[in-house]
């Protein structure tokens, strides 16, 4: 019956309900029945006195839920028809169509359609159940006249009274539950009203903010630099007040400095109340870092002048490393600023005087060779003497002034240290004047490359470069006159041509490095210092050129004997061995030199001279009339020359051996 088939839907999803037939439905149906077409009727049919909610409930539908959704869409006022479907009875045409085959008319393909009865299709055997062919089919008719309608009678009605209230029960608790969705559905459609109201409301308030922000942000972009200019942190107040001065206290300093410069400049064009309002508390501020650079630079100042202390420390760790500091304090307080400078170019002045002083009577103790006026090319007595800087003579180990000897290593040497003042007072050996030159000039070169570079560091770029040099002639005036001093007391009364010789090449080495390290500001003490060597270098070839010609007209006048002639010996003379020794020293000190553009040319070039008109003049004298052993003679010194000097290379030392060279083919064949 349809209260079973309801009810059915309702089993447990596990089950299997098996549907009742048709037969049985109508046969117990309650209600009136219409026929529609045997291929699929449908049925459709109002209770009366039910409101139009649960008035189009279907009586044969097996979908209770699809009922429910009708009718709650029909309560919220859809415009739908609702309509239930009943399903589909089975087709008599199609009943018979699987019993007997289809019709001869069907279209159906040719291979497909049925054949003609053959005798296959009477021996089949069907089974009705016992029954013909006829009884099966008044059955059929009977069972189809049983499903017509037929009014109810009243014991019907009372038969199913039972079954009505339950079904009423059931639709009146649909209708509860319709009118809770429809109250829900209700209070969801004004909940998302509200909702829509809240975002339409917070879009306005999202579109008004984006514009402040894009108004905050052009304010912000004219406005952002001109308060930068001005504002100044309470932490970067504090660090300049009480803070310790390190690399963090140099950069709060130079955003103070910038802000310092930026409202001088804005207070010439227009005065704000922000500019006023600032300005005073910056210029305090300014002032307290005045203050406390002053102090700091004071104590750095005050440092150098400590004992035993290492100015170079001081000047790379708390003089460079705050640089800014002098640069800051020179544009806020330049006379401030220069008096700081001066009392450190004072520091400095006296700091170098007092350690070049000490080093240079450390220097005086060491032991030198002196060669004085008997060590010359004429004089026949060469005495071996040694002496100490001061004067007092001591004896000591043999030398040779002639000689150059491994003394060009002071030249060619690597180590760029100079001798410390500890080591040359313990030391006990004999030396050259040339020893303490360099060293004494290689500390001062070093620490004036030190000074300068610091000067040029520390003080640019609030000082000229030309005011930095003065500062540095200022600061080391007195140092380079003891240099020019020791200089001087070295060469005064020496005859060492060579030692004077290397000091000159020493100090053109200084130039050339000085030049490299790029400090201009030594170059006046440089060029004193040549001023010093030069002229006491040609004094000393002169005086060899005078003892030669002494030697030349000390020789008799007249010619020798015939028999002191024949005893005499051809071997090279003694002043041809050293002049060819004192030749060879000055062409190897000049290999780097030029020609006829270096002084010493012109003076080597007198001397050269002076010898050739001795041994002419001797040759004569010893032999007399023999020409041959004249030219023997002559042969033998020269070719000792040459073979002395054959080593030299150096434009000047080229062309003393063409001229000696000439010289020798000269007298070759004789010899």
């Amino acid at each position: 019956m349809w209260l079973d088939r309801f009810a059915g839907q309702h089993q447990h999803p596990g089950s299997t309900p098996s549907p009742p037939s048709n037969s049985q439905s109508r046969a117990q149906s309650p209600l009136p029945r219409r026929t529609s077409s045997a291929r699929g009727p449908y049925l459709t049919s109002q209770r009366p006195g039910l409101t139009s909610r649960t008035s189009s409930l279907s009586l044969v539908s097996n979908d209770s839920s699809s009922s429910l959704l009708g009718a709650s869409r029909r309560t919220n006022g859809s415009a739908l028809k609702q309509s239930t479907t009943v399903g589909d009875a089975p087709d008599p045409e199609a009943v018979l169509a699987r019993i007997l085959g289809p019709r001869p008319d069907t279209a159906a393909p040719e291979d497909d359609r049925p054949r003609g009865i053959s005798e296959e299709d009477l021996d089949l055997d069907f089974d009705f159940g016992g029954l013909s062919v006829r009884e099966l089919a008044s059955e059929e008719t009977d069972r189809a006249a049983t499903d017509t309608y037929r009014p109810q009678t009243v014991e019907d009605y009372e038969r199913d009274k039972a079954k009505f209230e339950q079904l009423h029960r059931s639709i009146r608790a649909c209708d509860d539950i319709l009118s809770s969705v429809e109250s829900n559905l209700t209070s969801f459609r004004n909940d998302l009203a509200a909702v829509s109201a809240d975002i339409e409301s917070l879009q306005a308030r999202s579109s008004a903010l984006n514009v402040r922000l894009e108004n905050r942000r052009a304010v912000e972009k004219a406005l952002g630099p001109i308060v930068e200019e001005l504002s100044i942190p309470p932490t970067a107040v504090s660090k300049i007040s009480e803070g310790h001065i390190d690399e963090a206290w140099v950069k709060v300093l130079a955003e103070v400095d910038k802000r310092a410069t930026a409202q001088k400049k804005n207070a010439q064009h227009a005065q704000t109340k922000a500019l006023a309002d600032v300005g005073p508390l910056l210029e305090k501020l300014v002032l307290k870092a005045v203050e406390r650079i002053r102090d700091f630079l004071v104590a750095q100042i005050k440092a150098l002048r400590s004992p035993n202390i290492n100015a170079q420390i001081i000047q790379q760790q708390n003089f460079l490393k705050f640089k800014d500091l002098f640069s800051f304090l020179h544009r806020h307080q330049p006379v401030l600023a220069g008096e700081i400078c001066q009392a450190y170019l004072n520091t400095m002045r006296w700091y170098y005087l007092n350690q070049f002083t000490r080093y240079e009577k450390a220097l005086e103790k060491l032991k030198l060779h002196v060669l004085d006026k008997n060590d010359v090319l004429g004089h026949d007595d060469t005495s071996r003497r040694t002496t100490v800087l001061s004067g007092s003579k001591i004896g000591g180990a043999p030398h040779d002034p002639f000689n150059l000897g491994r003394r060009i290593e002071v030249l060619k040497t690597t180590n760029q240290l100079a001798i410390s003042s500890y080591l040359a007072e313990e030391d006990q050996s004999t030396h050259y004047l040339e020893v303490p030159f360099r060293n004494f000039n290689l500390a001062l070169i070093d620490n004036a490359t030190a000074e300068y570079t610091f000067l040029a560091a520390f003080f640019s770029p609030a000082l000229s470069f030309a005011a930095i040099s003065r500062h540095f002639n200022y600061i080391f005036e007195p140092t380079f006159a003891i240099g020019q001093a020791l200089t001087r007391q070295l060469v005064a009364d020496t005859h060492d041509a060579l030692g004077v010789l290397l000091c000159v090449r020493l100090n053109q080495h200084f130039a050339f490095e000085l030049q490299r390290r790029r400090v201009p500001a030594a170059d006046g003490y440089i060029n004193g210092t040549a001023m010093a060597l030069w002229p006491r270098l040609q004094s000393i070839m002169d005086a060899h050129g005078e003892s030669v010609r002494a030697l030349t007209a000390g020789l008799p006048a007249r010619a020798a004997s015939a028999a002191s002639a024949k005893a005499a010996s051809a071997a090279p003379h003694v002043v041809t061995q050293r002049f060819g020794q004192l030749l060879h020293g000055i062409l190897a000190l000049s290999a780097e030199a030029g020609g006829d553009d270096e002084p010493v040319a012109a003076s080597l070039g007198r001397l050269r001279n002076e010898v050739e008109a001795f041994l002419t003049k001797t040759s004569q004298a010893t032999f007399g009339a023999d020409k041959r052993k004249r030219e023997r003679f002559l042969y033998n010194n020269y070719s000792l020359i040459l073979t002395i000097i054959s080593d030299v290379s150096g434009k000047l030392a080229e062309e003393q051996q063409e001229h000696f060279e000439a010289l020798k083919a000269s007298y070759q064949e004789a010899g």
